[in-house]
């Protein structure tokens, strides 16, 4: 059983990792690629935007957080929380 569940905790990091939302994302996003493929539409091109799309803006996300650990609270450039 400890196998299994060791197994199990690997798996779960190394999908969702640090960002359940990102990994829920990419989920959303290959399951709406595979609905419009069986339509037989052309929508190859859609997962790699997305990606690039949801990699900006988890970069954005984070840049964000670190911005507003380093900014002591009060300053009128303190971005909100």
């Amino acid at each position: 059983m400890k196998l299994l569940k060791g197994f199990a905790k690997f798996w779960y990091d190394f999908i969702v990792g640090d960002d359940w939302r990102l990994a829920l994302a990419v989920v959303i996003v290959v399951v709406a690629v595979v609905a419009l493929a069986n339509r037989s539409a052309d929508w190859w091109w859609l997962l790699p935007t997305a990606v690039a799309a949801l990699l900006a803006w988890s970069v954005v996300r984070e840049m964000r957080r670190i911005v507003a650990r380093q900014l002591p609270p009060g300053r009128p450039d303190h971005p909100a929380p």
